[in-house]
């Protein structure tokens, strides 16, 4: 049984990878945190105080840990960028085997601003790695989580619920262009499930670590959500408006997520849902299938099966 260190592990999608690597029973889990909580979810978890802002404290953490996981999600994109530095190099020094930055969702290509700070950390692990494989990582990949499509109802037990720009509740959608660009989606639960079965994998782990349950274009999910719901009101936007930074529609759906001021919610929620469609346009919510490839075993749930077992039956 070797040590997992979970960074950001009070998050909701950390909380869940959590669950799911406990129920395999083959690792030991430790938190990180800047506070340790007085209650936890689970007395199988062992909690470490750590300052992300120091290495020397974050090599301590990490003196007998195999594993790193970075669920850090912090407004400011420049401390996601230094933070997450940090963890490398203190994982190296300490020796650490293997490490998942903070990614969790788009592609290697999605080129939208609010998630500039991945690229810059992607750039850090590749150079870091340029002349000696001295950290073994894997940028997981899942694209788009099918649990936000069942908003407001949540299937998962911590999975902070967010309404969408396919607004099943509503029947509403906004379609890019023509609706032709892939998606991929995946429930948090699979993504959980994948990232468990990466833990005891035994070959090298993919840089580019992609997978998805469904395969998807756009104008085949607001198909889909009008096979189960009814009729949707469809708007549509254009890709070249999209890369102007201008969201031309008359509603953008309210982004909720613990990283969000609800001072800014609503200016937040226009700018990340302008991002979020133009990252569809440009095929950055599209993931590839390096894990699906090493994992062929593996059960995905099929978006339709998920959103019908949400919404059939539902006014």
């Amino acid at each position: 049984m070797v040590k997992v260190a979970i960074a950001g592990g009070s998050g909701n999608v950390a909380r869940e990878v959590i669950d799911r690597i406990l129920a395999k029973g083959s690792h030991e889990i430790v938190v990180l945190s800047r506070r340790i909580p007085h209650r936890t979810d689970n007395s199988n978890t062992k909690w470490v105080q750590v300052d992300y802002e120091s290495k020397a404290s974050l090599v301590r953490a990490f003196s007998d840990i195999d594993m790193i996981l970075s669920f850090l999600a912090i407004p400011d994109p420049s401390s996601m960028v230094r933070l997450q530095k940090n963890m490398i190099d203190a994982a190296i020094e300490a020796g650490v085997r293997r490490f998942a930055p903070s990614e969790w969702g788009s592609t290697i290509k999605s080129d939208m601003g609010i998630y500039g700070y991945k690229d810059e950390v992607r750039r850090y692990l590749a150079e870091v790695n340029e002349h000696d494989k001295r950290l073994e990582y894997c940028l997981f990949q899942p694209g788009f989580f099918t649990n936000y499509f069942g908003h407001p109802y949540s299937t998962a037990k911590y999975f902070s619920m967010s309404a969408t720009y396919v607004d099943f509740e509503n029947r509403r959608a906004l379609l890019v262009d023509d609706g032709d660009h892939k998606i991929s989606l995946t429930t948090v639960q699979d993504m959980a499930g994948v990232v468990a079965e990466a833990l005891d994998y035994p070959g090298q782990w993919p840089t580019v670590g992609g997978f998805s349950g469904s395969e998807i274009t756009l104008a085949e999910l607001i198909q889909l959500g009008e096979e189960i719901r009814g009729p949707f009101e469809v708007e549509k936007v254009f890709s070249k408006d999209l890369r102007a930074g201008e969201l031309k529609a008359s509603w953008y759906p309210v982004v909720s997520h613990p990283s969000i001021p609800s001072d800014r919610s609503d200016e937040m929620s226009k700018m990340i849902t302008t991002y979020f469609l133009r990252g569809v346009s440009e095929g950055g919510w599209h993931a590839s299938h390096e894990w699906n490839d090493r994992l062929p075993g593996f059960s995905f749930t099929p978006a339709k099966e998920y959103l019908t077992s949400v919404w059939k039956g539902r006014p």
